[in-house]
């Protein structure tokens, strides 16, 4: 079949266009290179188009004879959210209704995307069931819970077969360190390996739902294949919940290093503790086995180390 990453020059983007490919898929990508990394893709026989999903024509023709979309194109962060809510509305909000306009304009069936835990905000439950209440606490958040909502409502009043993912901190190879919106997994694994500071913002008692890069990958590649659709948003987690303290001591087994910890304020609009029920995930891909927290860190300190060799990072 023919799959559509936009955003497919990204972390999580070009990991999924390998597996596709290493399954015999087709792979088209979309991406403007404002996240991606053209080098991502370096070695790839993917139908790369440098365009943003913003651009209606660009899309029109992305979108062309492609059999399933997968819609990861966004300006992730909330710190960069509430530093310019306008540009995360417009990249995540207004982008996702371009793309699914287009791909229902040249009746393409089947669409997922990437929305975010974030949207649960300010909702304490844990573990955060799909039908909790949702209380965004960023701009990048509300941009999500967008997201999720054009692309379920667009199942509902057009037909297609849609999928809303909540993304829950994903990790692994190919998740770049070395700028201010960096993720936390690959900030401190570069200062562990480089021997500086690891910034912890608070107390380290926030907790998140870690979920190894792999592990998503092969839920989209099978709902591509099966078309899988639901009608309200799915968890893409498996019900962790990992103190950052205990990330740090479980990313100095994984490399073999002491980190230097050290403390500072909490970011704002940060949610302080973040795990899934996922439940409606388990019966979606009862086949799908996560990748644990432990190997998951192991593979992408492994990465880490071939890359920091070529200056990759």
């Amino acid at each position: 079949m023919r799959i559509l990453i936009t955003g497919g020059a990204g972390f999580i983007g070009h990991n999924l266009a390998r597996e596709a490919l290493a399954k015999g898929h087709e792979v088209r990508v979309i991406d403007d290179l404002s996240n991606g990394y053209a080098d991502n893709l370096n070695g790839l026989d993917v139908d790369f188009r440098k365009a943003s999903f913003l651009d209606e024509d660009a899309v029109a023709s992305a979108v062309k004879g492609v059999d399933s979309i997968v819609h990861l194109g966004a300006l992730g962060s909330v710190p960069r959210s509430v530093a310019d809510p306008l540009r995360s509305h417009h990249a995540n909000a207004t982008g996702t209704l371009t793309v699914l306009n287009e791909a229902c304009k040249a009746d393409v069936g089947h669409l997922m995307c990437a929305s975010s835990s974030s949207v649960y905000g300010m909702n304490p439950a844990l573990p955060k069931g799909e039908r909790e209440w949702v209380r965004p606490m960023s701009p990048y958040a509300v941009s999500k819970l967008a997201t999720e909502q054009y692309t379920l409502a667009f199942q509902q009043s057009f037909g297609m077969e849609t999928l809303a993912f909540r993304f829950f901190n994903v990790f692994g190879p190919g998740q770049r360190a070395g700028h201010v919106y960096a993720a936390v997994i690959p900030t401190w694994i570069d200062a562990m390996m480089k021997g500086e500071p690891v910034w912890v913002n608070g107390d380290g008692s926030n907790s998140r739902d870690f979920t190894y890069v792999g592990t998503v990958c092969a839920v989209l590649l099978d709902a591509a294949e099966r078309r899988v659709s639901h009608p309200e948003p799915t968890n893409l987690a498996f019900g962790t919940n990992t103190k950052l303290l205990d990330l740090i001591a479980e990313l100095e087994a994984a490399t073999g290093i002491t980190a230097d910890v050290r403390h500072r304020a909490p970011r704002l609009g940060d949610v302080p503790h973040s795990m899934a029920d996922n439940t409606t995930l388990r019966s979606l891909f009862p086949a799908v086995t996560p990748v644990s927290l432990r190997a998951g860190l192991e593979q992408t300190a492994g990465w880490f180390r071939e890359a920091s060799e070529t200056h990759f990072v």
